[in-house]
């Protein structure tokens, strides 16, 4: 059933073109104060004293906030708790906060924060992961009793055996880098005491409901104290979730315990020294197959640099180790996957969540691996890629949805020519080198064993036939709130115009979990698909009789409510209008339940997800032989969404990615030097421009999820997750050198270096 629409609709679009979309930092309020964090120059020291004497007779300071100022618990993370709402025992990290200074002004506040004095003893400072892994490395959690925030296995088949009877054996090592998530809003947040006795907060956050759990226990009330309400959101890509739930639980102190509204705003140099980034990875990989292709043995060691604190770092490296083989079976795995303590940045959610990392190793060794045989890298790949039946490296059986592996491979191989287009490869030869390549995968949907995953959605239709809309996921800029309104409208029968989308605070919708792992429209629209169908089953049976059917004969077409003959109708308002009438509410909260899925941590075996996206990407480039200057030319990306539920924001959601995955390939490396960030703004850390993207392509495959209550599965970070590993392959085929370490530098004109 199709809702009346403009094609292109948005919800938000006018907003936020004419600038009328209100972001936190356009709030503003009476008596409000201002914010900034004040951190120390350590890397790693044991804090003594932090003397405020001098910011606190600062002009405009009205207050200097610290450790020993929290009522609630200073310590906290959604998986360990040790996170510092403000550092405590010992400074652990360059973007660890001491303080808070609290002013009537923003430039008085940021005035008086150099006048803070910190007392701290230098400790050693450990920066590699390998490092602190060893026995007698220092501890940067000593209570932890070791630097290891977590591991992970896969456990399949006997290795040694394996690796025996393959006729080649490869053995590399990868290394990947620290990476900025470079949202254009930075952190904010305001918060202001109410006279219901609610502390109320509003943020530039991912999650209103984690938000809520650290500010609730920094300030020691209960959940129901706090009122997180979302706000547009200038960016996120994952890394507005810990670090923002901190600054959100800052601010609300300073609003709690002055009795005042209260906005801190981060600077970029603040943003980038304390926020979260993309883990580095360091990958010993080992590869075996036989004469014919078939891949027999991988051996996978994965070390993650998780840096000061846990954020989510067992999670991000469960999925790498998940899908250490890519879309590929292999009846003969053993991975082993450390997350590491550091004294760098934390690391945390970015786009891909443990993918890109991996499958930039996987899709290159298999190229490396095809050559060494002889074999076309496209054939290897067909010999053992994942299939309808297929079991995966943790013994998950592939059915109940399209395994569309081969399908969309195929789709790309046609749409860039790519066959024709490899012959034509320089392999280092002339001075413009032209080369293309290819990578695909395969990604588990949503949270998997991560945790618990379900989603909540409440459709309040009102008396005139106008519908209010309210849902778990939050927008993150992506056109949820717009999917959401359009998956609805087609469920009722009603023109989008209709439905006014309510953002959600954590008051008014149970806790659906965080908008990551690309689960907001599967998720989302899964609850309000079953929140739909709940109301038409209500409305059907009150007005079935009078439109001359059975209640499940009843249509929801064109804004009426239709019985089997034409003839038979009834305008959707006027329905509404007599529901009320009777006393009846046109109300439905619907929950999705995503299918429970299966993990033996031991193992490493299991159901890991409950269905899989599959996408390939093919890229065409050109390397000046004596620059090394890299142009991008053409891309092509085709994955399987489902079902798309709108094509504008699906093609933002490919090209979004592809653009990000191009910044990881060749631009983006966060510069640490002895533990401190070198690159503080965006004018020294290179994020990809319009001029460095291709051409780009999309190819939307649709096959009908049967476990999703709308058929849609997802694509945010699928196309995002392989870029990098396709531009890699292409420079390959151009220079004939393989890069092992990201991002790729200059190729050097002699081909003599670029590789590990």
């Amino acid at each position: 059933m199709q809702s009346v629409k403009a094609k292109g609709w948005r919800n938000d679009a006018v907003a936020k073109v004419t600038g009328r979309a209100q972001f936190t930092d356009d709030l503003k309020f009476p008596d409000l104060l201002h914010a900034v964090p004040v951190y120390s120059d350590h890397v790693h020291a044991k804090l003594l004293a932090v003397d405020t004497t001098a910011a606190e007779a600062s002009p405009g300071v009205v207050r200097v906030l610290t450790s020993a100022d929290v009522p609630g618990a200073n310590r906290f993370g959604q998986i360990i708790r040790d996170f510092r709402i403000f550092a405590d025992d010992r400074i652990r990290y360059h973007g660890d906060v001491v303080a808070v200074v609290v002013a009537e002004t923003r430039e008085q506040a940021t005035q008086a924060a150099p006048l803070l004095r910190v007392e701290a003893e230098p400790l050693p400072v450990l920066l590699d992961p390998e490092e602190a892994l060893k026995a007698d490395a220092i501890l940067i959690h000593e209570n932890h009793g070791s630097n290891v925030i977590n591991t992970h296995r896969v456990r399949r088949g006997d290795v040694q055996k394996g690796f025996a009877r393959a006729d080649l054996v490869i053995e590399r090592t990868w290394q990947t880098p620290f990476i900025e998530h470079a949202y254009m809003e930075t952190e904010v947040s305001v918060c202001f005491p109410r006279p219901d006795g609610v502390l109320e907060v509003r943020g530039s956050m991912q999650h209103p409901f984690s938000t809520r759990r650290f500010v609730a226990a920094c300030l020691g009330v209960p959940l129901a104290g706090v009122e997180v309400v979302g706000m547009p959101l200038g960016g996120g890509f994952g890394g507005k979730d810990d670090t923002a739930a901190i600054v959100c639980a800052r601010t609300a102190l300073a609003a709690k315990l002055l009795n005042r509204p209260v906005k801190m705003w981060y600077s970029r140099e603040c943003s980038i020294r304390e926020s979260y980034k993309r883990h580095p990875y360091r990958v010993y990989y080992k590869m075996g197959l036989s004469g014919t292709g078939e891949i027999i043995a991988v051996a996978c060691k994965i070390i993650a640099d998780g840096g000061a604190y846990c954020s989510v770092t067992p999670w991000v490296t469960w999925r790498s180790t998940v899908q250490c083989c890519g879309p590929y079976r292999v009846e003969n795995v053993h991975c082993d996957t450390w997350g590491v303590y550091t004294n760098n940045v934390v690391s945390g959610a970015m786009r891909g969540f443990g993918s890109p990392q991996m499958n930039f190793v996987v899709e290159s060794i298999i190229e490396e691996a095809a050559e060494k045989l002889g074999m076309s890298a496209i054939e290897v790949r067909r010999r053992n890629l994942v299939r309808q039946g297929s079991v995966t490296i943790t013994g998950q059986k592939l059915d109940g949805h399209t395994v569309a592996m081969e399908q969309v491979l195929d789709r790309v191989l046609e749409a860039i020519d790519y066959e024709n287009k490899l012959k034509k490869c320089s392999r280092g030869a002339g001075d413009e080198q032209y080369g293309i390549g290819l990578a695909m995968s395969y990604r588990g949907v949503s949270l998997g064993a991560e945790g618990v995953d379900f989603c909540a959605a409440i459709v309040n239709v009102q008396a005139d036939g106008s519908v209010i809309l309210d849902v778990g996921v939050h927008e993150n800029g992506q056109g949820a709130e717009t999917a959401m309104s359009l998956i609805l409208a087609r469920e009722l029968g009603i023109a989008v115009e209709k439905i006014h989308y309510k953002r959600s605070s954590t008051s008014t919708i149970p806790d659906s979990g965080t908008t990551v792992a690309s689960r907001g429209t599967i998720m989302g629209g899964g609850a309000v698909a079953l929140a739909a169908r709940e109301l038409k089953t209500k409305i059907a049976n009150i007005f079935a009789a009078e439109l001359h059917c059975a209640p499940e004969e009843v249509r929801f077409v064109d804004n009426h409510l239709l019985g089997k003959e034409e003839n038979h109708a009834l305008p959707f308002a006027e329905a509404m209008r007599r529901m009320f009438q009777q006393q009846q509410f046109p109300y439905a909260l619907g929950v999705y339940r995503a299918p429970r899925v299966t993990w033996d941590e031991e193992s490493g075996q299991g159901n890991a997800y409950f269905t899989w996206v599959y996408g390939c990407q093919a890229v065409e480039l050109t390397v000046h032989k004596k620059t090394g200057k890299v142009k991008l030319l053409n891309a092509v990306a085709c994955h399987d969404v489902g079902r798309a539920i709108d094509n504008t924001l699906l093609l933002g959601q490919f090209y979004g990615g592809m653009a990000m995955g191009t910044g990881y390939a060749l631009h983006e490396d966060l510069q640490i030097v002895d533990g401190k960030i070198h690159h503080a703004n965006l004018n020294r850390y290179r994020i990809p421009r319009a001029l460095d993207l291709p051409e780009m392509k999309a190819i939307v495959v649709e096959n009908f999820d049967a476990v999703s209550p709308t058929g849609a599965k997802s694509i945010g970070e699928p196309s995002n997750e392989i870029m990098a590993p396709a531009i890699a392959n292409a420079l390959y085929h151009a220079t004939g050198v393989r890069h092992y370490t990201l991002p790729i530098k200059r190729t050097p004109a002699d081909g003599t270096k670029g590789g590990r």
